[in-house]
C-alpha cells in the first residue's frame, strides 16, 4: 500500500511540476491562474488534468483547439511518480523520506527549465539550498555541519572550475547555475557525497557528449545544459552513494 500511495502521490506532484517547469522561467506565479492551454488559452478542466489518465482520454490534444500536447507532460508525471516510489523504497515512511523528495522534485524542475532555457532559477536554488540545511538536524544522514559543509563545497568545486576554465581559455564553460545546483546537493548529501555525485555527473555529460556529437556529426563546441547530468550524478550519490564511497575506501585500505 507504501508503494501504491507512494506512486499515486508522485504522479500528482508530477503533475504540479509541469507547471513550475512551465511557468518559473516566465516569472509566473505556480499557484494562480489555473492551468490554461498555451496555444488556445482555455481553462484546462479538473477532468482533463488528471495525470496520464487525461492525456491518453484525450489522445495528446487539448480538448477545445486540438493542439498537440507535449509528451513530456505524461513523462515528467511518470519520473515524479517513479522517483517518489524509489525514495519510498529507499528510506520507509520517515522524516528523510520527505527530506530527500524535497531534493528529487527540485532536481527534476531544474533539469527540465536547464533543457528548455539553458538557465538555472536562482530563486528556487536558493529557497531549496535554506531548507536542505535548516531542515538536516531532523535528517538520519546528515546533520547540519555536514550540510553547511557540503552545499560550501558542492559549490566550492563548481565555482574552481568556472575560473580555472575561464583562466586558461577566455571563454565561460559551466554557467553559475551549476554551483547553485551543486551547493543544494551539497546540502542534502553532505560533503561526502559532493565529490561522488559529480563524478558520476561528469561521467554521464561525457559519455551523453560524445555520443550526441558522434550522431549529430558536432564538434567540442556542442552546447549541452549540465544541469541535467548534476542531477542524475546527485540521484546515484543518494541511492548508492555510501555504498560506493565504503566499497573505494575498502579498495584503498587494502593497497
Amino acid at each position: 500500500m507504501e508503494c501504491f500511495f507512494a506512486f499515486i502521490f508522485g504522479l500528482v506532484v508530477g503533475s504540479f511540476l509541469n507547471v513550475c517547469i512551465y511557468r518559473i522561467p516566465k516569472g509566473k506565479s505556480v499557484v494562480s491562474p489555473p492551468s490554461s492551454c498555451p496555444n488556445c488559452g482555455s481553462t484546462i478542466a479538473w477532468y482533463d488534468n488528471i495525470p496520464i489518465i487525461s492525456y491518453l482520454i484525450l489522445r495528446g490534444k487539448c480538448r477545445h483547439c486540438r493542439e498537440k500536447i507535449s509528451i513530456r507532460y505524461p513523462l515528467v508525471e511518470i519520473l515524479t511518480a517513479l522517483m517518489t516510489l524509489a525514495v519510498t523504497c529507499k528510506f520507509g515512511v520517515s522524516f528523510d523520506l520527505f527530506y530527500y523528495l524535497i531534493l528529487v522534485y527540485y532536481l527534476i524542475v531544474i533539469s527540465f527549465i536547464d533543457i528548455d532555457t539553458m538557465e538555472i532559477p536562482v530563486k528556487l536554488s536558493y529557497f531549496a539550498l535554506i531548507l536542505g540545511i535548516i531542515l538536516s538536524p531532523l535528517s538520519r544522514n546528515v546533520g547540519l555541519i555536514d550540510s553547511v559543509l557540503g552545499a560550501s563545497f558542492g559549490a566550492g568545486i563548481i565555482l574552481f572550475i568556472i575560473e580555472t576554465y575561464y583562466i586558461l581559455t577566455g571563454k565561460e564553460g559551466m554557467g553559475y547555475g551549476d554551483a547553485n545546483i551543486m551547493a543544494v546537493i551539497g546540502a542534502f548529501l553532505g560533503w561526502k557525497l559532493v565529490p561522488v555525485a559529480l563524478f558520476f555527473a561528469s561521467l554521464i555529460g561525457t559519455a551523453v557528449g560524445i555520443t550526441l556529437m558522434v550522431l549529430k556529426k558536432k564538434d567540442r563546441k556542442l552546447a549541452l545544459p549540465f544541469g541535467p547530468f548534476l542531477a542524475a550524478g546527485a540521484l546515484t550519490a543518494l541511492f548508492y552513494g555510501r555504498e560506493i564511497l565504503n566499497w573505494y575506501l575498502e579498495g584503498i585500505g587494502t593497497c
